[in-house]
């Protein structure tokens, strides 16, 4: 076990943070922290959200990865990622505990990023891609600050970053075939609401950015997933809505501008027909449970 590893009540984790500097947040992409773990027989994260983008591979034990309403099995040489505003949960075999060493990240070509490597978050895993090359590379980003966050530049973080995922484009070959590019075009579409629900996007906005005309993207994604892209943009709203009201003290307004509402009054009445009470009850009841 490394020596700059800390224990808790459910793993055993070595951990860096780093702090962007104006030139990194003027950037397409920055790190936001590097690590690794050893997971304890208990180890259960979720279900919950993270305002960051975490590429994680596993190193070896075995788990379960849940998100979108999909499960992944968790092995030994596995990649899979946590999109922002995106609920996850993943659990450790408690006979086989996962060993992981991850990244998080952020920045306006994130998703661009790990649509590069194959991750979106229609499809955040894969089976046996964290190759040797890749996971040396992160071993060495952890070298590189481990004595401390200032012995890194920001140029020697985003040098590693970059590096980490230029050995893994390579490995990523779409195929061209029409079933796929007919897959392609939906995914991006699901990936682009599920990022940018809180922007108060319409469906028409969604149609232009895959370039499908809107009435038949909306009947494909309605075949598809099985219900309309109005309503699945209003259930990634709510879902936030909930999560804020539950676990923060922002107040309503300030939680109908961070889903995407332009006041009040309108997400109020939008949480009270979906979810069957305002959200002012909601929270009570919420906090009176917990």
């Amino acid at each position: 076990m490394r020596k700059n590893m800390r224990e808790d009540h459910h793993e055993y984790l070595e951990i860096y943070y780093f702090t962007p500097s104006e030139f990194e947040k003027a950037g397409n992409v920055w790190p936001i922290r590097i690590g690794h773990n050893i997971a304890k027989s208990n180890y259960h994260i979720g279900p919950r959200t993270t305002p960051y983008y975490y590429l994680i591979f596993v190193l070896d034990g075995q788990g379960t990865f849940h998100q979108n309403n999909r499960t992944f099995p968790l092995g030994k040489g596995d990649m899979f990622c946590l999109f922002p505003q995106v609920t996850h949960e993943y659990v450790t075999v408690a006979t086989n505990p996962l060993r992981k060493i991850f990244v998080a990240f952020d920045g306006k070509q994130s998703l661009h990023l790990l649509e590069r490597i194959g991750l979106s978050p229609h499809s955040p895993h894969l089976s046996g891609a964290a190759t040797e090359q890749a996971l040396s590379l992160m071993w060495d980003f952890i070298s590189a600050v481990s004595e401390g966050e200032r012995q890194a530049t920001d140029l020697t973080r985003l040098n590693h970053l970059y590096r980490v995922f230029d050995s893994l484009s390579g490995m990523h070959r779409p195929a061209a075939n029409h079933e796929n590019r007919s897959v392609t075009w939906l995914q991006m579409g699901l990936s682009y609401m599920q990022i940018h629900y809180a922007e108060g996007i319409t469906v028409q906005r969604v149609s232009d950015h895959v370039g499908v005309e809107r009435t038949h993207f909306t009947k494909q994604f309605g075949k598809t997933y099985g219900v309309t892209p109005m309503e699945y943009l209003q259930t990634l709203k709510m879902n936030e809505a909930k999560l804020l009201l539950e676990q923060t003290t922002y107040t309503l307004s300030e939680i109908a501008n961070s889903v995407g509402y332009p006041d009040l009054f309108s997400f109020s009445k939008a949480f009270k027909k979906q979810i069957g009470m305002p959200p002012t009850l909601y929270r009570q009841q919420n906090r009176s449970n917990s």
